[in-house]
């Protein structure tokens, strides 16, 4: 690479990080969405010519490598606790009057910052470095998701500008804000699929992904909030608030109206002030943080067991609203699952207008002694649906309604029960059009087989015209292709991308078939289990629920109800169709070396390696008869030990497990 093309490559990459930290931490974008992505491309296409010049805090690899096989667990060098809270104004004062105790009278400011509705997450960087990435854990040990927060556009690769310390833990939350949060269900909705309840949970979710590419394209933010570890310290400001500007100056998100004051009155203002400004934001934020802004009155102060002595949250009450009960639908699932549903007046809750909420079950129903045409208070905390918490009985109108239990199946009449000591109510038809619609609508999500185009629109008009009645139907649908291609939006080139989505998801392994088939209790790490332990579908269809319950996970529950499906001719019928259709019913055992160089030894992987994938050693130690855990103890054998290897290999060394390198490793496995 030419001088001229190194010097570009790099101002084209330090104006790319100053244009995301003018978005992200100062909201004051200077350039449009294409002249940005004119940048980055530039940035792509110089590497692509001089791969040797990737760096890893280059914009462009945000995402990379194979999917994880699991998630390591890292030890946070300062612990993350978690923060006191109350919903009393009085305890704040409580709290103040300790604060003056144990600061024997000396000065003191409060911190006043909003307390984001997310998931707590440590961020190190070294040298300006992002190294690592983890969640909160049990406050003393939590999990590397480094990969997956890369992805995540506001987390900064490197940190930018100057005074950069040579070692810092960003402390903060990974939040979903709600406008990315609706815009992705409202996607999940149109394929078909359920929409995550609430962001705070989808957030987690996300971060539990082991596929960093499914990170990108949510739209997860990030926002600190205070400091582990910094290095070195003395050239840092004791305060907390210069601390936070230096912090932006370097790229870190923070909540802008974070304020210093110098009471507890004018710190419970704020407070209550903000109580009436939040749901105007475009994240949750459940309540306020007081914080002593001095780092030094901080380290007097002190910590009890479980919390920072100086800091406490001050929690606002689930926002609720009233409004009066019109009707109650009753909503059927995959499993025959009879939902009821509140069906109200519009009321504002959080910023938006709400007309539905749950009411969860029928025991719900009666405990709250709600009523058709009952004045209800309806709560949303963080819920995409809210859910009815109460009835205001003195409002009742003489003629309010009660709500019945259903007797039949609301969408196809056919007779409902009980669960046997559970709250749920189903239908006993497996032919009921709701449960079918439901039913097929999982068969084709990206968890099971994975048909592209398939959505809950699409699967209820071929449903309505008759076209599909049972998923082995939707191998047939080729034979039918002018009839798929005359259903409204379709059309020939969605037609033939949907037909083409079927023909590959017949690839799929036994455990997508299995988990797609709608079997009580069967998820997708079961359906793997199940399927590698039998190989065939034959043997899981003749297996007895003795045989069922030698598969490791598999309990009384799971094993009656896999054998109960499997005992059913109609089913048993589609699984011959299916195989007669071409779809593969077969999975092979994982094979392993009984004689290999790891042959009954428990392995840890650790650290960076340079030559290998971590799923590639995690595959090749299995392959060679041995097998793999996250985590050191007594029962370790041998801690492969990459770059980097950090708490893992003092605490291997200080057991006594065996350490080797990555070429040593190489070399075993070549032996």
């Amino acid at each position: 690479m030419s001088d001229d093309a190194h010097k570009e490559l790099n101002r084209l990459r330090d104006e790319i990080r100053e244009h995301d930290r003018r978005y992200y931490v100062l909201a004051d974008a200077s350039i449009s969405d294409r002249e940005y992505d004119r940048l980055l491309e530039r940035v792509r296409e110089l590497e692509t010519q001089h791969p040797e010049r990737i760096t890893p805090d280059s914009p462009t690899q945000r995402v990379g490598g194979e999917p994880l096989t699991g998630f390591e667990h890292v030890e946070h060098a300062v612990p993350m606790l978690s923060v006191d809270n109350t919903y009393d104004e009085s305890q704040l004062r409580e709290f103040d009057q300790r604060i003056q105790k144990r600061l024997e009278g000396d000065a003191y400011a409060y911190l006043v910052d909003a307390k984001i509705d997310g998931v707590a997450i440590s961020l190190t960087y070294e040298d300006g470095l992002l190294t690592l990435a983890a969640t909160r854990g049990d406050g003393a040990t939590g999990d590397d998701v480094t990969a997956n927060c890369r992805a995540i556009q506001s987390v900064p690769l490197r940190l930018s500008g100057s005074n950069v310390p040579k070692l810092i833990d960003i402390r903060g939350e990974i939040y979903w804000p709600r406008a990315a949060f609706d815009a992705y269900n409202e996607q999940r909705i149109a394929n078909g699929e359920a929409p995550f309840a609430n962001p705070r949970n989808a957030t987690t979710g996300t971060l539990k992904q082991l596929d960093p590419s499914k990170v990108v394209g949510r739209g997860l933010a990030f926002s600190a909030h205070g400091v582990g570890r910094l290095e070195p310290l003395d050239d840092f400001p004791d305060s907390n608030l210069e601390l936070y500007e230096l912090m932006r100056s370097w790229g870190i998100a923070l909540y802008r109206n974070v304020q210093c004051v110098n009471s507890i009155d004018a710190a419970i203002d704020i407070c209550n002030a903000f109580s009436k400004q939040r749901a105007t934001l475009g994240y949750e934020v459940d309540g306020m943080v007081l914080k002593i802004d001095s780092r030094k009155q901080r380290e007097r102060l002190g910590f009890t067991s479980r919390y920072p002595r100086w800091c406490i949250a001050y929690k606002y009450e689930a926002e609720q609203g009233e409004s009066v009960l019109l009707d109650v639908d009753f909503q059927v699932g995959k499993l025959g699952t009879i939902t009821p549903r509140a069906r109200m007046e519009p009321v504002q809750l959080a910023g938006t207008t709400v007309r539905h909420a749950s009411l969860h079950n029928f025991d719900q129903v009666e405990r709250l002694d709600v009523r058709i045409g009952d004045t209800i208070i309806v709560e949303k905390a963080g819920e995409i649906i809210p859910q009815v918490v109460r009835v205001v009985i003195e409002k009742r109108p003489k003629n309010a309604k009660p709500i019945e239990r259903p007797t039949i199946c609301p969408a196809c009449g056919s007779s409902v029960e009980q669960d046997e000591g559970g709250v749920y109510l189903r239908c006993t038809s497996i032919d009921c059009v709701a449960q079918r619609k439901e039913r097929l609508t999982y068969f084709c999500h990206r968890d099971q087989m994975d048909i592209e185009g398939a959505g809950k629109v699409l699967i209820e008009q071929l449903v309505d015209a008759g076209l599909i009645k049972d998923c082995a139907d939707f191998y047939s649908l080729h034979q039918k292709r002018d009839q798929v291609a005359a259903i409204e939006r379709m059309g020939e080139q969605s037609t033939d991308n949907f037909l083409a989505g079927v023909e590959t998801s017949k690839q799929k392994p036994l455990s997508k078939l299995l988990a797609a088939l709608n079997i009580r209790f069967v998820g997708g790490s079961t359906a793997t289990a199940i399927a590698e332990h039998f190989e065939n579908i034959d043997a899981v269809m003749s297996a007895s629920i003795e045989e069922l319950l030698e598969v490791d996970g598999v309990g009384d529950e799971l094993a009656a109800s896999v054998h109960a499906f499997f005992e059913n001719r109609a089913n048993r019928d589609v699984i011959r169709r299916l195989r007669d259709a071409g779809v593969n019913v077969t999975q092979p055992k994982k094979t392993t070396d009984a004689k290999g160089p790891f042959a009954g030894l428990t392995v840890v992987v650790t650290g960076t390696l340079e030559e290998l994938t971590r799923n590639k050693a995690h595959e090749l130690i299995e392959s060679l008869g041995g097998t793999v855990t996250k985590s050191i103890s007594k029962k370790t054998d041998l801690l492969v030990a990459g770059t980097k290897a950090g708490s893992k290999l003092a605490k291997a060394e200080k057991l006594g497990v065996e350490v080797i390198d990555e070429s040593e490793f190489i070399r075993r496995t070549n032996s």
